[in-house]
């Protein structure tokens, strides 16, 4: 029962109470002697108290000017004032309020000490019995001040009412607890509370009903269920607002059952619901998702005889917007009308978020109007709402209207409006216009915080500018904010999906210098992006220390890494990651056992594949069309097709139902073994099950029948995918043109191509290679380089897709075209490579000019661009080495060098020697010519002792062509020293005619 009467102590409450004692009173104090010595004791306390007492009983006027004419004031201590307080209830009895007023009048003098605290609780006791609570609630706020433990404060207040005479009414602990409150301990107020089921105390139900609402918004429910438990101990009867706040409790932590329980106590006890209590369980089942169980308290509610007000009916709206239900919600504003409900700005803020999160923007504009005309003006958050909305849309432009809208009607954009205008336009990887907001923001007065940094630095890791997005972590910092662990990660990952690995390790070690503590998303960031790399050294180090760290690992941590080894072939490591794992009590997703799967195939180990999707099964992980599929699909492309079909016979038993992966990967494999009857017979099984089969299936069909060379009937497949109302891609017409192009039907192939064009499907690099191909092969050169042209155009042009052409003109024997070719080639930065120079070779034998091929090269080594010349001589040499050019060729080279580009020339002949080939004697003669225009005699000198010990005699003809061509040319003292070192080497008979035309040569130079 409650303390109505005489507060009386029981055995418990005064064991309880025994070892509180009220603390020393906090002032000094001095004892009086047995001597003499009278005149230095201090005085009296009680005495002095007793003075004061008498004075303010018979001061009718100002008691403060009568005591400051007294010497009280110099022997007034805090043991007075306290012995005078706890006078209030002996003669002469003063009112509480004058008490009180001495009291304040006392504290500044005595500062800092305090009365004792049975004092305070003394005085409180008084104020209350004399209804004057707000003053016995700021007394009791000194007193928790000074005293700040609750047992020792309730333990006061307890002996205060045990010896009150006054109507001990236990309102002061009502005001005790509202004391507490006030002064934001509420945790002290509850402990107060349960504290007094001990002593024989409790508050009233309005003080309990007070404290569990308070309780409840501080989130303090374990508090909250204590106090609960308290009233009913000790007799407090609940009323509706204890029922409702305890509903509202439970549907706080979404424990519905046990609301409805509560709901059901208060019908059993009698209690009158009300409308609150209603709203209370409506708002809570609408929170969480139980719109249609909210509108059935709805109809009950109106079955009881109550009215829905504006609450109910807001959270009904706001449970099925969240729901995706907007229609539906717009349809309670109708009913709200009818029931003289004006719906407020909070209500269509609401429905205009709801509208914008179905996407459906119109409607959500529609709402706005709606409110304006029907009064209520939108507010800041419905502009908000729909800005959300349309970034999220990706209407950006809609967006920038409503941000100036605003602005024009007086509600200002802050930091979060703009952040989702700049989140909306880095969605749309529009970076230039989110940093153009950014300014602006700053333009306006409005600071960037944390979060506006973080979705910049986010978005731009996105579009794969983690560099950037690193400068903007920096100037951050800069500006004084303090990036968190959200600011980090997404940077972290940006750097991983770059490959910037140093970056990503640089930020994590930034992070921990900054003191902020990385958490499980950073760490897997760099987990799995180190593994996806392949570098499980690094991975495993930062793996080991998040572990440390007291972090533990989820499934796409060890995702990350049985990926990485498994990638890397160490499956050793990924089986004992899985084992780790399974032990840690993870259960392991399918996309982990895929990695695994994957890495058997890899590594050919079927054995392992077998088991692992036993395991599986073993551990109630069921193998879905994914699995299966990779199953499937590796079968097929190994080769392993009639196992392929097994394993589908396992899926169908198993009850699922294919999908198109698995039987594009079957109609593959069958493709691939030349079965290509039962492939296409695939498609029709497909139809029949309810799978549609994909233009990926028809394209391995078409593929697989172009391969084998009938090319009508890829045709008709071709078609039927038209009549199906199937778009064909490009890799569809690739292979059809690929495959016409093989046989030599260029005409059909052309007209393919002009289809697809006309279908907007853009070829690609392969198609424009396949048509020049095809076209070259097949004597169409005309059309070949209109088709290079259009290469050129798209970007598309590459030194491979001009190989064929360089082929076809060179089979053709045009040079002069062939050389314009490859001129276009290398002004493109394209080198030519060791396929083209075959195929120059090859064509101009085939031509029967393979003794012009060294025009081509030499010309292409002269005037080409000093980048391209450098690279494509280097790849002459390399092929040189390797004898992937014939010798004539070379030796063609080398004497048109001579002529031009000596050093090429000797380069050539370097080459040919390391080789071990042995150079012509017309190679070297035009070798000798060449030194001895450039003055080099000796070096000529040496090449023909070399011709000499080689064994290589030129005839009298090639040696008097030689000599002829000095002569003519004015090097006469070469002439002459090439002429006497011929005769020297007998190449030459001083007998000969030629001798003599070349002695009267001689004769007549000498003359002149």
């Amino acid at each position: 029962m409650l303390l109505v009467g005489r507060v009386r102590r029981s055995a418990a409450a005064a064991a309880l109470l025994h070892p509180i004692r009220p603390p020393p009173a906090p002032f000094r104090t001095t004892t009086t002697t047995t001597t003499d010595a009278s005149s230095s004791s201090v005085p009296d306390p009680e005495a002095v108290a007793a003075e004061v007492a008498t004075l303010l009983s018979r001061c009718s006027g100002d008691w403060k000017l009568a005591i400051a004419s007294s010497d009280l004031p110099s022997r007034l201590s805090p043991a007075a004032v306290s012995h005078l307080l706890l006078r209030c209830h002996s003669s002469p009895r003063l009112h509480p309020k004058l008490l009180l007023d001495f009291f304040y009048w006392s504290r500044p003098r005595l500062a800092p000490s305090a009365p004792a605290i049975d004092s305070f609780a003394h005085l409180a006791v008084s104020l209350c019995a004399a209804a004057l609570f707000p003053q016995a609630n700021g007394l009791l706020d000194q007193m928790i001040r000074a005293y700040p433990a609750p047992p020792l404060v309730l333990g006061s207040v307890h002996r205060a009412l045990a010896v009150s005479l006054h109507d001990r009414s236990p309102a002061v602990l009502d005001v005790l607890v509202d004391t507490y409150k006030k002064a934001g301990r509420v945790r002290d107020a509850a402990e107060v509370v349960l504290l007094m089921k001990g002593l024989g105390l409790a508050p009233s139900l309005r003080c309990c009903n007070a404290l569990l609402k308070d309780l409840l918004r501080a989130d303090a429910l374990d508090l909250l269920w204590k106090v609960s438990g308290f009233m009913a101990d000790v007799g407090i009867s609940p009323d509706v607002y204890t029922y409702s706040t305890r509903i509202e409790a439970h549907c706080k932590v979404r424990d519905f059952d046990a609301a409805k329980k509560v709901f059901e106590e208060m019908r059993e006890k009698g209690c009158s619901l009300n409308a609150v209590t209603y709203n209370i369980l409506i708002g809570g089942l609408c929170r969480s998702g139980a719109v249609e169980e909210a509108f059935g308290f709805k109809k009950e509610m109106e079955d009881y005889g109550l009215v829905p007000d504006g609450f109910t009916y807001g959270a009904l709206i706001n449970g099925l917007c969240k729901r995706g239900r907007s229609n539906q919600a717009k349809c309670l504003l109708d009913e709200m009308s009818c029931a003289g409900l004006m719906p407020n700005v909070v209500v269509y803020a609401t429905l205009v978020d709801g509208f914008m999160r179905e996407g459906n923007a119109d409607e959500a504009f529609n709402i706005v109007k709606e409110m304006s005309a029907a009064g209520v003006q939108p507010n800041k958050i419905t502009y908000d709402n729909l800005i959300r909305g349309l970034c999220k849309l990706g209407q950006m432009g809609r967006a920038a209207k409503i941000l100036k809208e605003m602005g024009r009607l007086g509600h200002m954009a802050d930091t979060i409006t703009y952040n989702l205008v700049i989140e909306g336009h880095l969605r749309q990887h529009n970076k230039e216009e989110a940093f153009c907001l950014l300014n602006e923001m700053r333009n306006n007065g409005i600071s960037p915080n944390v979060y506006t940094y973080s979705i910049i630095i986010n978005g731009l890791c996105q579009i794969g500018e983690s560099v950037k997005a690193g400068d903007v972590l920096e100037e951050m910092v800069a500006k004084g904010l303090k990036p968190n662990a959200f600011v980090y990660a997404p940077l972290i990952s940006g750097y991983c999906r770059e490959g910037s690995f140093s970056l990503a390790c640089e930020a994590f070690k930034k992070m921990t210098e900054a003191n902020v503590i990385p958490d499980l998303y950073c760490y897997n960031s760099l987990i799995i992006g180190l593994s996806k790399a392949g570098k499980m050294e690094e991975a495993i180090d930062y793996f080991t220390q998040m572990q440390e760290k007291g972090l533990r690992p989820n499934e796409f941590t060890y995702d990350g890494l049985i990926h990485g080894y498994s990638m890397t072939g160490n499956l050793e490591k990924a089986e004992v990651l899985l084992q780790q794992m399974l032990n840690s009590g993870l259960k392991p997703k399918d996309f982990i056992y895929a990695h695994l799967l994957e890495g058997y195939f890899k590594s050919n180990d079927l054995e392992k594949v077998s088991s692992t999707l036993q395991s599986m099964s073993d551990r109630g992980v069921m193998p879905d069309n994914r699995i299966y599929g990779i199953v499937i699909h590796n079968l097929s492309r190994s080769g392993h097709v009639q196992v392929a079909f097994r394993v589908l016979s396992v899926i169908e038993r198993n009850g699922l139902v294919p999908d198109s992966y698995i039987y594009n990967s079957l109609i593959s494999g069958l493709c691939k073994t030349a079965d290509l009857e039962k492939a296409v017979g695939l498609l029709d099984e497909m139809a029949k099950k309810g799978v549609e089969p994909g233009i990926v299936c028809y394209n391995a069909v078409i593929d697989g029948l172009c391969k084998s060379g009938d090319i009508s009937h890829a045709r008709s497949v071709f078609n039927s995918i038209l009549s199906k109302g199937l778009l064909p891609n490009c890799v569809t017409y690739t292979t059809l043109i690929d495959g016409n192009c093989k046989i030599g039907n260029i005409t059909e192939a052309l007209d393919l191509y002009n289809e697809m064009l006309a279908r907007e499907v853009s070829p690609d690099a392969f198609v424009y290679s396949t048509l020049t191909a095809g076209c070259s092969n097949f004597g169409d050169l005309e059309q070949a380089l209109l088709i290079t042209e259009e290469m050129l155009r798209k970007g598309y042009a590459s030194v491979s897709s001009f190989n064929a052409l360089v082929h076809g003109f060179c089979k053709r024997g045009k040079l002069h075209e062939t050389v314009k070719l490859l001129h276009v080639m290398m002004d493109r930065d394209m080198v030519p490579n060791v396929l083209t120079v075959e195929n120059i070779i090859s064509g101009l034998d085939e031509a029967g000019k393979l003794n012009e091929a060294h025009t081509i090269f030499v010309e292409l080594q002269q005037k080409a661009s000093q980048c391209a010349m450098s690279q494509f001589s280097s790849l002459l040499m390399d092929m040189i080495y390797r004898g992937l050019i014939p010798l004539d060729v070379i030796h063609n080279m080398i004497q048109s060098h001579c002529k031009g580009d000596l050093d090429k020339a000797l380069v050539l002949r370097d080459a040919l020697l390391a080789k071990g080939a042995l150079m012509c004697c017309s190679s070297y003669l035009a070798l000798v010519d060449g030194l001895c225009r450039k003055g080099k005699l000796t070096e000529a000198s040496n090449l023909l002792k070399e011709m000499e010990e080689m064994g290589i005699c030129p005839s009298e003809h090639q040696c008097m062509t030689l000599l002829n061509n000095l002569h003519t040319s004015g090097f006469i003292q070469e002439y002459n020293k090439i002429f006497d070192t011929m005769l020297c080497q007998k190449w030459l008979q001083k007998e000969s005619k030629i001798c003599n035309l070349v002695g009267n040569n001689l004769e007549a130079v000498n003359a002149e």
